[in-house]
């Protein structure tokens, strides 16, 4: 019998000794060198500092590992700065805040007690394949408000849009995606508008929208839905199946939110405080400048490093540890100021019902292998979840 695979739910720091020393850790990417920054403090003042940190950069470029080489499309409006930036946001934010509507959760709903009724009639199922996958592309047919019979096509992608076995950054992989978006943008727009307003989903919405006065091409259309699309997958796997990981090897947590529905939200962002699904994102300087005083040289990219920042000693207390009674849990696994992820509502949504859920339907997770993904950043090498996670979950 294959012996149980051990400390699955464990996710060591990898910044600790650089954080308490220097505050900046090194990588080089792509000959493109990275300055991270790990503590929480400095990183929030560089966050909401856009004019000597900016977004808006060569499209790619804040992106760690850079997707210069694979996309010149912007993504909007995270490779974006204000003032430019505000106008697409105040036009998005309605839109990624309809998870909160309940209309919508009920649908999400389905998905999920669907998603979690199959899995607990398989002998064994792999979360990250045959579970996190499935379950975010359905989850984006709701955000997308589209017909559900397109998740198969995203599903049938992989969980990487731009990474393959062979490369972390695939080019034909990634032109897979841009050429399905540039098919339904084209789809779309040869539709005639009805005279009467109907259901629309995201691409014809943002095809009839206009910021500042203008309506948005199609290269800016295309542009926020790379991000939509990419954007939240890898990220919303990692913390699916991370999720999965924690509760099988800590059951009674699980129980106790079954037994306590009203910590859920506290435990969902305890969660991703801990895990956090994304480990860094970059930003450009315009200027040279200091940081952690140390020289920061105009053109060159610091990275926001969200994971060390959330194992911050000087701002939780026993940072490696899981505590649902948290009470002070200043996070930014959804990143910080005006960059704050536009889709974080769409995924605490979905971890809010999908552990309340796993709470009233699952006595037991007990993992049968796993393939853990080991990110190598530099000087540091993080678990930031797993290429294969196979459990067998037993029903209350």
């Amino acid at each position: 019998m294959k012996a149980k695979p051990k400390a699955i739910s464990q996710f060591d720091d990898a910044f600790s000794q650089k954080r308490s020393t220097s505050g900046l850790g090194d990588m080089d990417d792509q000959n493109d060198p990275v300055k991270m920054i790990l503590g929480l403090k400095e990183l929030r003042k560089v966050a909401h500092n856009c004019t000597t940190f900016q977004s808006g950069s060569t499209p790619g470029r804040i992106v760690i590992p850079s997707e210069v080489a694979i996309r010149d499309t912007r993504q909007i409006p995270f490779e974006l700065d204000p003032p430019e930036h505000t106008g697409f946001r105040q036009l998005l934010n309605p839109w990624f805040k309809r998870p909160l509507d309940n209309a919508y959760q009920a649908k999400l709903q389905q998905i999920i007690d669907n998603t979690i009724d199959h899995a607990l009639q398989q002998n064994a199922i792999d979360i990250v394949a045959s579970f996190a996958l499935p379950l975010q592309s359905k989850a984006l047919t709701l955000l997308l408000n589209t017909s559900m019979d397109r998740a198969q096509t995203w599903i049938d992608w992989g969980t990487h849009v731009f990474r393959s076995e062979s490369s972390n950054l695939d080019a034909d992989k990634a032109n897979i995606l841009y050429d399905y978006i540039d098919a339904e943008i084209d789809k779309t727009m040869a539709k005639t508008r009805p005279s009467v307003p109907t259901t629309e989903d995201l691409f014809s919405v943002l095809l009839n929208a206009e910021v500042d006065g203008k309506k948005l091409t199609k290269e800016q259309v295309k542009g926020v839905m790379i991000l939509t699309f990419a954007g939240g997958r890898d990220t919303v796997i990692n913390a699916i199946t991370n999720t999965i990981a924690y509760f099988s090897e800590n059951i009674s947590d699980l129980q106790r939110i079954a037994n306590e529905p009203d910590i859920v939200n506290r435990a969902v962002e305890e969660l991703l405080r801990y895990f956090s699904p994304l480990t860094q994102m970059g930003r450009v300087a315009t200027e040279d400048t200091t940081v952690c005083e140390h020289a920061i040289k105009a053109d060159s990219r610091v990275s926001l490093c969200w994971a060390s920042a959330n194992r911050d000693e000087n701002v939780f207390s026993n940072p490696n540890t899981v505590d649902f009674d948290r009470k002070i849990n200043p996070h930014v696994s959804f990143g910080f100021s005006h960059h704050n992820c536009l889709g974080a509502t769409h995924a605490r949504q979905i971890l809010r019902q999908l552990v309340l859920t796993l709470a009233n339907k699952v006595a037991d997770i007990n993992v049968v292998s796993a393939d853990e993904n080991i990110e190598q950043l530099g000087e540091f090498s993080r678990k930031v979840g797993f290429n294969r996670l196979e459990v067998s979950l037993t029903a209350k």
